[in-house]
């Protein structure tokens, strides 16, 4: 749910980054964070427990140009990886406008892909979201590493919408930009 704000002529877009723990949410918003130009991002927020490096969300508004006169942002966040911490992850997906989900390609952690779709749509149902009405866009990440699941057997497991999906080494940069175009571009144009 973008928020208005007429005083300063700004549309602010939520774009929630979900998936699988040291899948490469983190990874991808810090190439995003470090490749955008000074002036057209915010700060960067990191939360952490003692318990789990991964517990944290990161905020990076962009400003992308304007529609219709207001200045376009995107804020974008992170959920933990781990599933025990869901109560974080249904409060930051409130008021989302958009999702990307990155899927580990590692075989070993085709399971825990098919768990934290199961999980992002039972805490899209909390809110009274469903997929199929969000922009949603896949990234399977890790696509450098020797033992990876195939594309087809991905999209047969968590792909069933058929939503656009992008391949990526987020480490490298490759894949990284193009997703978030490809959910921007769906925000804007469902705007």
């Amino acid at each position: 749910m973008s928020v208005i704000n007429y005083s300063s002529r700004e549309i602010t877009f939520k774009i929630v980054y979900y998936g699988t723990g040291l899948g490469g949410k983190t990874t991808n918003l810090k190439v995003i964070y470090n490749k955008v130009s000074p002036d057209q991002k915010g700060k960067m927020i990191s939360l952490a427990t003692e318990m789990d490096r991964t517990l944290f969300f990161d905020f990076l508004p962009m400003d992308i140009g304007s529609v219709k006169g207001f200045k376009t942002k995107f804020q974008l966040y992170t959920v933990p990886g781990q599933i025990y911490y869901n109560a974080s992850r249904k409060l930051i997906l409130k008021g989302v406008d958009g999702i990307v989900f990155v899927a580990d390609s590692q075989v070993e952690r085709f399971e825990d892909n098919i768990e934290s779709i199961d999980n992002l749509l039972e805490n899209l149902q909390e809110h009274n979201l469903k997929i199929e009405d969000i922009p949603f866009v896949l990234q399977y990440n890790k696509r450098d590493l020797p033992n990876i699941s195939s594309l087809d057997d991905l999209q047969k497991s968590i792909n069933p919408w058929n939503v656009p999906y992008f391949e990526a080494v987020a480490t490298q940069g490759i894949g990284v930009f193009e997703t978030l175009k490809a959910v921007s571009k769906m925000i804007l144009q469902r705007l």
